[in-house]
């Protein structure tokens, strides 16, 4: 959803925003931090990324109640409704504080990252404008960017994109590989950055070249780092990567545990195998292959378990290039907010 207009009123305090900062007297967690000399970090912004399964989410709710700050979610799958468990969206009775970018969409409704700079530049600036902090929290490297830094979407990143709609159809249709093709054909350079199983990323690809533009060349603005907001504190959370393989083949069981094929069963009839992005989701993609038969359940969940290892790895890749990130260790025994407290006030 688009970020309200700027020359409106402020809305008021929701119920959670009121009790967590509407009283005159710090929140406990700040009268603990003061009594034990700790130093409280002021209101600013905040990015708390890395890979999944690091602690992310924690490090978020502990940032934002020593600050009287809120959490906005960067991650992709989160922003729709229906996607719980196998996104390890954080439950709302676990929500200390009040949390943004999650529940945005219905998995039937379009969403893109522009969309989504849209949206988290309104929560942002609504809440530095009263004084609260905001831990934009997140491992979806292209939101965090694109909410944190300069980064301007061609024309063409909305809803009802006849020329998305032309290209997806395509794809059903044919194939990946006969997409890729064309790409190929008409986008060398950036066919040779997107994977033909990427059916997402080419469509979009394919639609710039209808435009007039690239790709290829509309990715060189992410290696500028160019901040669109001023100050922000970078914390990044990673873990030995044999420990956190270990950490996420567990989380994947526990997924299960928690009714996660049940889950993707329900949404077989909810829209979810013709939603471009969702069906994708690790978890619901190779469960779906599960479920029509295409694979053993055994063989899924061992899908599940690699691709989840392997989007670890890409995402400690995308973010150990920002050179702005102090990164946490959270394989010891310290806790990450203790860690970082050097960096707070920075």
């Amino acid at each position: 959803m688009p970020a309200p207009p700027r020359d409106t009123p402020d809305p008021p305090l929701s119920e959670q925003e009121a009790q967590h900062c509407g009283n005159p007297a710090p929140p406990l967690s700040l009268r603990g931090a003061q009594r034990r000399g700790n130093p409280v970090a002021p209101p600013r912004l905040y990015a708390v990324v890395g890979p999944t399964g690091t602690g992310k989410s924690e490090l978020a709710q502990q940032l934002a109640e020593r600050t009287c700050g809120v959490v906005l979610s960067a991650d992709a799958l989160q922003v729709y409704r229906e996607l719980n468990i196998g996104t390890a969206k954080i439950p709302e009775s676990a929500r200390r504080v009040p949390h943004y970018g999650l529940d945005l969409v219905s998995v039937r409704q379009p969403y893109s990252a522009a969309l989504y700079q849209a949206y988290a530049r309104g929560i942002i600036d609504e809440h530095l404008a009263r004084g609260q902090s905001v831990v934009v929290c997140g491992g979806t490297g292209l939101y965090v960017r694109a909410a944190l830094d300069k980064f301007d979407f061609p024309a063409g990143e909305q809803e009802d994109n006849p020329l998305r709609a032309h290209y997806e159809a395509l794809a059903a249709t044919q194939s990946a590989e006969a997409l890729h093709d064309l790409l190929q054909q008409r986008d060398p350079a950036s066919a040779a950055l997107i994977h033909p199983n990427n059916v997402r990323r080419v469509v979009r690809a394919l639609e710039l070249c209808d435009q007039g533009e690239s790709y290829a060349q509309s990715t060189e603005g992410f290696k500028s780092f160019q901040p669109y907001y001023a100050d922000v504190c970078w914390l990044g959370l990673s873990k030995d990567r044999a420990e956190l393989y270990r950490d996420l083949d567990a989380r994947v069981d526990a997924m299960l545990e928690a009714g996660l094929a049940a889950e993707v069963r329900a949404l077989q009839t909810q829209g979810l195998a013709e939603s471009l992005t969702a069906r994708q989701a690790i978890g619901y993609k190779e469960l779906l292959t599960w479920l029509d038969g295409a694979s053993s359940y055994d063989d899924a969940v061992a899908a599940i378990k690699q691709n989840t290892r392997r989007y670890a790895k890409r995402q400690l890749t995308f973010f150990k290039a920002d050179p702005r990130l102090h990164w946490l260790n959270a394989d010891t025994d310290t806790s990450p907010l203790l860690m970082a407290m050097p960096y707070l006030n920075a």
